[in-house]
């Protein structure tokens, strides 16, 4: 098999979703031409989120997979090259930066935005991933609206689970938070406000074995969860589980290339996309781990392609 000529473009887009989608979109509208890398999950987080609620412009609801392949053909439409590839290593110490894909496929780049984005992390038991989307969701902000007066549980004892359970008593009747430990390692004036909290019983010491439900149609009953002081097993009926234990940046691929915080997100300067590298610009979940939605993904996407834009102009 020949090798492919190496690709070249003026500005490189690793990674798809709603920031990789956007920088597309702008980046071709300014004619740079460029080219979008995305991996076996395009589309991102959203595409494992079935109904939306929450992008500005739709009111009705629309469904994420929907949404992402829009963005998608808009891109396209606008003159975006999209290529299938997983990009497995990059140099960012010289100019034009240099990426190489698995498919052995080389790519040379003026500028490079990374939209690589963040996986939830989950328990991964068999049971939670078939009912993911289905009463299992790995984001509160999303998905609460849907547990109006019914009970859930958010498993988690960081910050982030705290916080989701909090958030769920604006909807559910009632929160169980489920914490392997026996303390929590979200701060002390998070913690008071949930202990202060009437809706919400925490479960410690136990962690959840199985989800329970059915599947014509296909939804959550309960979930089985096992105390690991004494090792009983009980079953507790309830609507929806949340899991909260954190989430994962792609950004293995600029580890010593990029200033990264201790949890591997990307860090950019203030009010700007850019990273430590002049050139190399990050969007998205993968330097975001506030807000973590889709409207502020595509801001920031549209953010990376302006600056790279103007980069490219000197």
């Amino acid at each position: 098999m020949s090798q492919n000529p190496t690709k070249h473009t003026k500005v490189l887009i690793i990674g798809s979703g709603p920031a990789g989608y956007t920088a597309a979109v702008y980046a071709a509208r300014a004619m740079l031409n460029p080219i979008l890398v995305y991996g076996s999950e395009p589309g991102g987080q959203l595409t494992t989120t079935t109904d939306v609620e929450n992008y500005p412009g739709f009111a009705d609801v629309i469904q994420g997979p929907w949404l992402m392949d829009q963005m998608k053909d808009q891109a396209k439409a606008v003159g975006t090259e999209m290529i299938e590839d997983h990009i497995g290593s990059v140099n960012l110490k010289s100019t034009p930066f240099e990426a190489t894909g698995d498919s052995g496929q080389k790519y040379t780049a003026d500028s490079i935005i990374i939209s690589t984005g963040a996986q939830a992390r989950w328990l991964n038991i068999k049971s939670e991933q078939e009912f993911r989307g289905f009463g299992v969701s790995a984001c509160a902000t999303c998905d609460g609206f849907f547990f109006k007066n019914k009970e859930v549980a958010v498993v988690g004892g960081g910050n982030a689970a705290v916080e989701e359970a909090i958030f769920l008593t604006k909807f559910a009747s009632k929160v169980k938070l489920i914490h392997r430990r026996d303390s929590l390692r979200a701060e002390k004036m998070l913690q008071k406000k949930l202990m202060e909290n009437k809706k919400i019983e925490i479960v410690w010491n136990s962690i959840v074995e199985d989800v329970v439900g059915d599947n014509k149609p296909k939804n959550v009953k309960g979930i089985k969860i096992k105390n690991l002081k004494t090792n009983k097993v009980e079953e507790i009926k309830l609507d929806g589980l949340f899991i909260a234990i954190g989430h994962d940046p792609a950004t293995q691929l600029f580890k010593d290339q990029l200033k990264m915080d201790k949890e591997g997100y990307l860090i950019t300067k203030p009010d700007s996309t850019e990273t430590n590298v002049p050139g190399v610009y990050a969007a998205g979940d993968v330097k975001d781990k506030t807000f973590r939605q889709a409207v502020t993904a595509a801001g920031m996407g549209c953010m990376a392609a302006l600056e790279a834009e103007k980069f490219l102009s000197h």
